[in-house]
């Protein structure tokens, strides 16, 4: 069983899907967050959780999604996304054969080509605020929206997050309009067993509704994003779903369709979508200008496994484990160590990295959680305080140089966690790389570590960009590249 991801262009998706190849495709993200009053309002007695009932008559077993899907229906879009990709005009180009006697040139040349990327999205807000994926806008040069009615609009990305793969969409002139925006339901209240709907535009044959129930939370392994952390559905998911709404029979939005598995491209029932309360912190930054101020809690971390649990007595794995700390970071501040078995953030249980990272991420920076742990084999709550990471010093380096179109930052511990590296790595990272720029053709690439540049080290970006702005007749350079270290001379 493989995973798979959407959506594609339209054509591509039914020529992918008889040929049963379909990649996967990451969904939005809902982040419902807790509201600003939320701290007055858990003064307020909790009011009792309706009791879950199964159909105990016929007459109940007919009564209809319809009132539901009448209500959700005009706040999830289709999005389309124009490309400009780069085609081979001739089905030859890569032969060796032909390369030999043309030389790449004339009708060998590649050529720009135009396709349209296909998804879905969720009106979150009246003004026109849309949430979708990022891999349905990502490379678009420009992106409009349908409405259930069939008005179009041209919209702007606001903010583009591949960490979530969720962007934030805004109708580009509404006039004055105010759209129906679907309400945040919190995801943590979702229960294997509940009933939800998967709306979206499978194989862009138009809005559908499939139903199901959930399968199971907090799924993680699922891709390789950073906030691992599904709802898993048997609702009905193709390609096309993508940013498409998962709402509970409210009509409140507990996640975005985003993933699953498939051999076929089809659905076999297994699918997944981001929680609600991580849709919401992306929906929040893009109505609050745009940027995500992420929390940093400064420490690696492993799932406990069975053996783990059997040496510190615990009786069944759960929980994530401390295994270095950042020097000088939050966690090491506020008297986490080494060895520290986190069972819980805010009283909802973690039982791997990713359901920590995903409970921290969705708190406010600046805040309080109650973190529950195992220190020193005993069981206690510590108040964490939610930190941003510090920001790193960056540098682009211009002019006449073999170094010019590099953008670099320095090496901090959030950066060095981030990138899998050690706390005290050094240098300064590539984080970008200007097309046919001079850092391209010598071959630089982005998440490149540069160490030392003939043999001199810099302990800021500023640094390294007065270094690497000189004219040099040649180059010693030191980098890290997919763990290894490169050491090259090229020309100045």
């Amino acid at each position: 069983m493989s995973l798979r991801r959407f959506p594609l262009a339209f054509a591509a998706l039914l020529a992918l899907g008889a040929f049963g190849y379909f990649a996967l495709s990451p969904l939005l993200r809902d982040a419902a967050i807790a509201s600003p009053n939320l701290v007055a309002e858990a003064t307020v007695p909790a009011a009792p959780e309706p009791e879950r009932v199964v159909p105990l008559s016929d007459g109940q077993v007919k009564l209809s999604f319809a009132p539901v899907v009448k209500q959700v229906a005009p706040s999830v879009v289709n999005v389309y996304s124009t490309r400009i990709e780069q085609q081979s005009a001739s089905p030859f180009a890569n032969d060796p054969f032909f390369q030999r006697f043309f030389g790449g040139q004339g009708d060998f040349q590649s050529r720009p080509r135009e396709s349209q990327a296909l998804g879905s999205g969720v009106i979150v807000d009246g003004s026109g605020i849309i949430l979708t994926n990022s891999h349905v806008v990502d490379g678009g040069t420009e992106v409009h929206i349908s409405l259930s009615d069939g008005r179009e609009f041209p919209v702007d990305v606001v903010l583009d997050d591949s960490k979530t793969d969720l962007a934030v969409l805004k109708i580009h002139d509404p006039k004055g309009e105010t759209f129906p925006a679907l309400p945040f339901a919190n995801s943590d209240d979702l229960q294997v067993g509940d009933l939800v709907l998967a709306i979206g535009n499978p194989f862009g044959v138009g809005q559908t509704v499939t139903s199901g129930i959930v399968s199971a939370l907090a799924r993680t392994g699922v891709e390789s994003n950073n906030y691992e952390f599904f709802i898993q559905t048997d609702a009905a998911i193709n390609p096309g779903n993508s940013g498409g709404a998962l709402v509970d029979l409210d009509g409140h939005l507990v996640g975005i369709n985003t993933a699953i598995y498939s051999q076929s491209g089809g659905s076999v029932g297994i699918g997944f979508a981001i929680p609600s309360n991580m849709v919401r912190v992306v929906a929040d930054a893009g109505l609050n200008g745009g940027t995500i101020v992420r929390p940093w809690f400064g420490a690696k971390l492993q799932t406990v496994t069975a053996d783990i649990a059997a040496s510190m007595g615990m009786p069944a794995p759960h929980g994530t484990l401390i295994t270095e700390l950042a020097p000088g970071g939050p966690a090491e501040r506020d008297g986490f160590a080494d060895g520290d078995v986190i069972l819980a953030v805010d009283g909802l249980p973690v039982d791997d990295p990713s359901a920590f990272n995903f409970r921290l991420a969705t708190r406010k920076v600046g805040t309080k959680a109650i973190v529950s742990r195992i220190h020193n084999g005993q069981t206690a709550d510590i108040s964490l305080t939610v930190e941003a990471a510090p920001v790193a010093d960056t540098a682009k380096v211009s002019g006449n140089t073999a170094f010019a179109g590099t953008s670099v930052s320095a090496m901090t511990p959030a950066l060095a966690e981030e990138k899998g590296l050690p706390y005290d790595a050094s240098g300064v990272i590539v984080t970008a790389v200007e097309s046919n720029s001079a850092a391209e053709q010598m071959g630089l690439a982005v998440d490149d570590v540069i160490i030392a540049l003939n043999g001199q080290k810099f302990p800021d970006a500023k640094s390294f960009e007065q270094l690497a702005s000189q004219r040099m007749r040649t180059w010693q350079i030191e980098l890290q590249r997919g763990g290894r270290t490169i050491r090259s001379v090229i020309g100045g």
